[in-house]
């Protein structure tokens, strides 16, 4: 493990990099915006969810193929970059706005299903983007000690510290566009143009991720 000055440096680049406006913020977002301050923790928890699979993939090896395997960098990479992409022109489709948000008279049983389903399209962003995978194998080494006796342990404490990190970061963005929708009426009456700016932004990260190469080579 690294000293604490390093471990210090380790969380303060967390951090930084997780208030980065991204994908997973922009997902988070959207659903506290749309669909109030539940939706939009869910969609944190889904996210930071997906990132804890990249860590125990990493540590086992499947980071390194993607890293050194062009095949299945291109295949996870395609899969990705067609998920983000529908996702986008879905919210292009929506009708978005206050009619979005679950109605109070809508049962719990039909309120769960939809957080389910935030929860695991979350899972998904996070799980289908390989430079996920690539980000935690080439950041996290970098703040292991060389004499380090059990890399592997010390791999695995740090992906769990950086997931454990942005959560703060993760659920405090869901706790403000929630906020924000339910206090500024000009939000909620625009919450259509909202659908379609996401839904633009997601495309293009799609095909941002489908012309990327891997950064590796």
């Amino acid at each position: 493990m690294p000293d604490p000055t390093q471990l210090l440096i380790f969380i303060a680049a967390g951090w930084l990099l997780n208030l980065t406006p991204g994908p997973d913020v922009l997902y988070i977002v959207s659903h506290a915006l749309r669909s109030g301050v539940r939706a939009g923790l869910v969609a944190a928890m889904g996210i930071v969810s997906g990132c804890f699979v990249h860590v125990f993939a990493a540590a086992l090896g499947v980071g390194a193929l993607l890293a050194t395997s062009a095949t299945a960098f291109t295949v996870l990479k395609w899969a990705g970059a067609a998920y983000l992409m529908w996702m986008g022109v879905k919210l292009l489709l929506s009708k978005g706005g206050a009619s979005a948000v679950v109605p109070a008279g809508v049962s719990a049983e039909a309120a769960s299903v939809k957080l389910w389903r935030v929860y695991r399209q979350g899972f998904l962003t996070n799980v289908l983007n390989p430079k996920v995978a690539l980000f935690f194998l080439a950041f996290v080494p970098q703040f292991i000690a060389p004499g380090t006796e059990d890399k592997l342990t010390a791999f695995l404490l740090l992906g769990l510290l950086f997931n454990l990190n942005s959560l703060p970061i993760n659920l405090g963005y869901a706790w403000m566009a929630g906020w924000a929708a339910r206090r500024v009426g000009a939000v909620q009456r625009a919450m259509h143009w909202m659908d379609k700016a996401a839904g633009v932004m997601f495309v293009g990260f799609g095909l941002r991720l489908a012309l990327s190469d891997n950064p590796s080579r």
